[in-house]
């Protein structure tokens, strides 16, 4: 791999989106269905933020334990709660034609562990450092 070729070869295009509105039910969907860590939040394609895999977890164990006492409870909250209330908005991005070294640099600051991937305002892709090692 050289790593002043273009991240967007080696980004994931093909990604599982959600909008801020959207329940967290649907989130608890995606994650059950889907092996992935991190869901782009965008409003007509232009990103608004992230919500990973680890905030939604820390989400579900807001009642202390871990534990579901009460499952209708535990619905309830998941109807009152939007994926906006728990979505990350100040994240990194980069263009489909920064080199791969970039990303590595912003892994290597271990601030981010996906990197959004944005051209002309509109989210087209998703990097993470599997993306990269997968590409080595």
């Amino acid at each position: 791999m050289n790593t002043q070729n273009p991240i967007g070869e080696i980004m994931t295009k093909e990604l599982i989106t959600i909008c801020p509105t959207e329940k967290l039910e649907k989130v608890d969907e995606i994650f059950r269905n889907n092996k992935i860590h991190h869901i782009p939040v965008v409003e007509y394609k232009k990103l608004v933020g992230i919500l990973s895999k680890s905030d939604f977890q820390f989400f579900q164990r807001g009642n202390g334990n871990g534990k579901v006492q009460d499952q209708t409870l535990e619905n309830e909250r998941y109807q009152r709660t939007f994926v906006k209330d728990l979505m990350t908005t100040g994240i990194a991005r980069i263009s489909s034609k920064d080199k791969i070294a970039v990303a590595i640099e912003l892994f290597k600051e271990n601030l981010f562990h996906c990197i959004p991937i944005v051209d002309d305002d509109e989210l087209v892709g998703l990097v993470t450092p599997l993306d990269i090692i997968k590409s080595i």
